[in-house]
């Protein structure tokens, strides 16, 4: 039995894979990835949204490659990592185990599969926590309305917020494609076992949908304590109006 190590990284920022070409020359590239096999053995698929996986590659290897990615891209903040293993078990069928994969053999479009497919977790991961603080930011609004009965009256930092929220949504829309099926699986048939296996273990669709209704909420909430302000900063304006007519009033009194 050999066993398979796979370690993802997601950064914050998107790679482009035209940039990167020109610092890793042995490097393949397609439309999806940027992959190559380093010196020390093991192989690095890089991913235009933002993430880089290592298949059987040891640690001190990682660190240097990671160093020729910030050589070429500098200062990527690092989003999230996460780690997932694949055996191999002669005449099995693909299937995961407490949380390993176990298939009868490994191929090369199986390991771009698992790389893919890992690469989409560690990103959904990276927006999931970006959504958590957002949802989190919500509820201290919405338990400052509960608290006070009224919204804050500045409403710039809100514009600032719902733009942020916004801003995440449509980055979390812009991946959907990333749940579409890597083109390995239309050639292999194991590779797409080995997809629909790890499709189920992340649970990136249910995930991804959480995300988008998490956001909607988020969006909505917003709109709607934006609005409350604006209606309150509306009735001072009226009541300003209403007090300079009365002071007006009173003013022609004194002078007659």
């Amino acid at each position: 039995m050999t066993t398979h190590a796979f370690h993802a990284v997601a950064f914050v920022e998107n790679l482009s894979l035209k940039e990167l070409a020109s610092s890793f020359p042995e490097a393949k590239r397609t439309p999806r990835e940027l992959w190559y096999t380093t010196p020390a053995g093991g192989t690095v698929f890089v991913y235009p949204f933002g993430a880089v996986v290592f298949h059987n590659t040891l640690p001190a290897e990682r660190e240097r490659q990671m160093s020729r990615l910030h050589a070429a891209r500098p200062a990527l903040s690092l989003g999230s990592e996460e780690s997932f293993s694949v055996r191999e078990e002669p005449g099995a069928r693909v299937d995961v185990k407490d949380g390993v994969l176990i298939v009868d053999a490994l191929s090369f479009e199986g390991a771009s599969v698992v790389a893919m497919t890992m690469a989409q977790s560690a990103e959904m991961e990276y927006y999931e926590r970006i959504v958590e603080q957002m949802s989190s930011r919500t509820d201290q609004l919405a338990e400052r309305l509960e608290k006070a009965g009224r919204t804050p009256f500045a409403t710039r930092p809100l514009h600032r917020f719902i733009g942020t929220a916004i801003g995440t949504r449509n980055e979390v829309l812009s991946i959907l494609h990333l749940l579409d099926k890597p083109d390995a699986v239309w050639e292999d048939y194991t590779a797409d076992r080995v997809y629909n296996e790890l499709r189920a273990e992340f649970d990136l669709a249910d995930r991804y949908t959480a995300l988008e209704l998490k956001l909607r909420s988020v969006q909505e909430s917003l709109e709607l304590v934006l609005d409350m302000s604006r209606d309150s900063r509306l009735v001072l304006l009226e009541a300003s109006i209403v007090l300079l007519i009365v002071i007006e009033i009173v003013l022609s009194f004194v002078r007659h």
